[in-house]
């Protein structure tokens, strides 16, 4: 049975608190896991989540901040200590390549997994899957970061009524399914498009084309929300988003389900953030992220 659920390892921006760790999620989709963000401690919070080495494929660092990066260094000896039998692939900004290359070797230890590197330098698809396609879009912070959305390939809705207009029924309905016809029927009479998922993971960033071009349709959007509507002078001055603008960015975008996290340690009461995305406009679901939390990817429409 296919899974897709986000899981949240840490929600901390800039250093971990009493209650909340360094950045760390967890996308597992299907049969792979994409690891977002490692920063420290989140081989600890994957213990603690139950999440396993052998559960990443992908790793995906937006930015070589210290509160999404650190954790590189564990995570990566964790999969070659666990001997992950499958290769491992992390994407990174280019820019950043020395300090992955510090973090990746940042103690002597034994390399037992193929460890692909495939560093990103402009918006692009970084993989193409029979799953999902992974692109990358540039953001706008002090340092090069990108964000990162996965798309589903559309696939067919079968009509039962136009199958049964038409006498189809039984292994007919695969045969047209794998042939586009049958007898004269073609697939286009007998089913519509459903649309594949969507999901995006935005951290540290302004506001700019490619925070817009990443939320576009999603079904779940992750995305920091590190200030308050008061302090949005500081938000942009650092290169961040206030709750108020992620929700309307979630909002006009047609997000379904928005999750809210990066939070500064200056705030103590997450409600707070709730309340900012509600006024600010958005409507659908919304979920504040707190460590060790759950989010399913929302069913399709």
């Amino acid at each position: 049975m296919s899974v897709r659920e986000f899981v949240v390892l840490g929600t901390a921006s800039q250093v971990p608190t009493r209650h909340r760790n360094h950045n760390g999620y967890l996308l597992r989709w299907d049969g792979e896991g994409i690891l977002f963000d490692p920063g420290e401690g989140t081989q600890r919070q994957m213990l603690r989540a139950g999440v396993a080495a052998h559960d990443i494929n992908r790793i995906c660092v937006t930015h070589f901040h210290g509160d999404h990066s650190l954790g590189l260094a564990g995570v990566i000896q964790r999969i070659n200590l666990d001997r992950v039998p499958h290769p491992v692939t992390a994407h990174f900004p280019a820019s950043g390549r020395r300090f992955f290359d510090r973090l990746r070797y940042a103690t002597a230890y034994r390399e037992t997994v193929k460890l692909a590197e495939e560093p990103v330098a402009a918006d692009r698809v970084l993989a193409d899957t029979r799953s999902y396609a992974l692109e990358a879009r540039k953001l706008s912070h002090p340092v090069e970061a990108y964000g990162y959305r996965l798309v589903e390939p559309d696939g067919r809705r079968m009509l039962p009524e136009r199958l049964a207009a038409h006498g189809i029924a039984g292994p007919d309905v695969g045969r047209l399914q794998r042939e586009g016809a049958l007898n004269g029927v073609t697939l286009d009479e007998v089913s519509e498009v459903r649309r594949g998922q969507r999901f995006a993971f935005v951290m540290d960033t302004r506001l700019c084309d490619g925070v817009h071009a990443l939320a576009e349709g999603c079904d779940l959007l992750v995305i920091e929300s590190t200030f308050l509507d008061e302090d949005v002078r500081l938000a942009t001055e650092h290169g961040h988003l206030t709750a108020g603008q992620a929700a309307r960015v979630a909002a006009g975008a047609g997000v379904r389900h928005l999750v809210l996290t990066h939070f500064s340690q200056r705030y103590s009461d997450p409600g707070e953030f709730e309340r900012q995305a509600r006024a600010a406009g958005f409507d659908g679901e919304l979920t504040i992220a707190r460590d060790l939390m759950r989010v399913p990817v929302p069913k399709r429409a």
